[in-house]
């Protein structure tokens, strides 16, 4: 680890929104400095999120020219005046902004050490999907042992998390995962049923669910594809169960008419994860509990692949395309 800090720094830079072409690898970008709450981190490992490319294409609006991804994870090589609590050179993972480049300076609120047992990329692959899927089944809808579930591209990164946290309550979980070479991911982090969207398509699927549950439909969908899938989500809750779109990869959901619920007296919830962990007392909770089901439960870390930052526009066009089962990294 290096205990100079240069001035300048790896990364890439997107001038303005589009397609995988504006995500520019420079070598020159300007290493930050950290204010007085934040942590300079050396990242080994870089997340790569669904989210990324909302920012990248405009979907989600954020100011250009602009450093994306939102986690990363590495040593700690400078601390701000106002830091208490850490130490230079310990192992952390960390959520916020400016996260594709070589060094990050983050919020000391939104960082968090990684305890021994837990390598840093395995950290670094689980901390905002991991944190995603814990608080979607506690918070967004509160899932109970043996409930019937319906999990949207199960294989995936978030996907497959909530099929293993969705396993540890002892609920019941329909995966639809997009391919059949993608059901066995699922199958293997829990799901009780797998179903393959090009094979049962719609139809299928809203058969196999009321077959599952003798008609009743489930009691939580967790939709993360949005637009394609959301009236079949509608469609196959239960009575008073709940939708949980919580993912655009589609496209995003078109306005729909409120009353459409009260046939079943069915709820939608559009949650977002930082708003479960908001306080630093959610995150700490939330994080020890993910580290928790790491260590004693040996949830599966599934890593798709690491790619060098310079192949940033690859990683995107392999997430985009549905290429993917787990979690996308790189290295700086």
């Amino acid at each position: 680890m290096a205990t100079t800090i240069p001035q300048t720094m790896k990364g890439i830079l997107i001038p303005r929104t589009g397609g995988t072409e504006v995500l520019e690898y420079h070598t020159d970008l300007p290493t930050p400095s950290p204010k007085p709450n934040e942590i300079l981190i050396k990242n080994t490992h870089i997340g790569i999120n669904y989210i990324d490319t909302y920012f990248r294409t405009g979907l989600y609006p954020s100011p250009k020219p602009e450093i994306l991804g939102k986690e990363g994870a590495g040593h700690i090589l400078a601390l701000g005046s106002d830091v208490t609590g850490f130490k230079k050179g310990e192992r952390v993972v960390w959520m916020g902004t400016g996260g594709y480049a070589e060094y990050t300076a983050a919020d000391a609120a939104r960082t968090v050490k990684v305890p021994e047992g837990i390598e840093l990329k395995d950290a670094c692959a689980a901390l905002l999907q991991g944190l995603t899927a814990i608080t979607l089944v506690e918070e967004a809808h509160e899932v109970e042992k043996g409930d019937w579930v319906l999990v949207l591209a199960a294989s995936g990164g978030v996907g497959g998390w909530l099929c293993q946290v969705l396993r540890a309550k002892g609920a019941r979980t329909i995966a639809v995962v997009g391919s059949r070479g993608k059901a066995q991911v699922a199958s293997d982090a829990g799901a009780e049923t797998v179903l393959v969207e090009e094979e049962e398509g719609d139809e299928g699927v809203k058969k196999v669910v009321m077959e599952k549950t003798a008609g009743e439909g489930v009691r939580a969908v967790f939709d993360g594809v949005g637009k394609k899938t959301f009236d079949r989500s509608l469609d196959v809750v239960a009575r008073k169960g709940t939708v949980v779109s919580f993912g655009n990869a589609s496209g995003a959901v078109e306005p729909f008419v409120i009353s459409r619920l009260s046939a079943k007296n069915a709820k939608v919830v559009r949650p977002t994860l930082f708003n479960y962990i908001y306080t630093r007392d959610e995150l700490e909770h939330y994080t020890s509990e993910l580290f928790r089901l790491m260590i004693d439960e040996k949830f599966i870390v599934r890593i798709h692949q690491i790619y060098p930052l310079k192949d940033v526009a690859r990683a995107h066009i392999d997430l985009e395309g549905r290429k993917t089962m787990g979690k996308l990294l790189m290295t700086p």
